[in-house]
């Protein structure tokens, strides 16, 4: 499998680490949709949300742990953010690695897309 989000969990890949636990790795996206645009990537591979399982949930509250910690420490948890996990190709998804993006530093627009 040559998943680039395996690749940068496994760091044979660079990318600017944000955050890092047991269950996942927050990186910066590299093209940015907002001045603060994070990936939360599960460590390991699950190719969409629709995989995922009760057996996954330590990955589930690891990454609203994630969340929560790099909202803080980016100082934007006051002002707000978006998270979205974009699953197949209508849903915009274009790796297919399970991962959720967190948008902020600007004011979103509704309805998206």
């Amino acid at each position: 499998m040559d998943c680039v989000f395996c690749r940068i969990v496994k760091k044979k890949i660079p990318a600017t680490i944000l955050y890092e636990n047991d269950h996942v790795v927050v990186f910066e996206d590299q093209s940015p949709q907002a001045p603060v645009h994070a990936l939360i990537v599960p460590k390991i591979h699950l190719a969409s949300i629709l995989e995922c399982h009760r057996k996954d949930d330590a990955i589930w509250i690891a990454v609203l742990d994630a969340i929560k910690l790099i909202s803080h420490a980016g100082s934007f948890s006051e002002k707000g953010f978006r998270i979205v996990i974009n699953t197949g190709d209508d849903g915009g998804q274009t790796v297919d690695h399970l991962h959720v993006h967190c948008l902020a530093g600007r004011r979103l627009s509704w309805p998206p897309g």
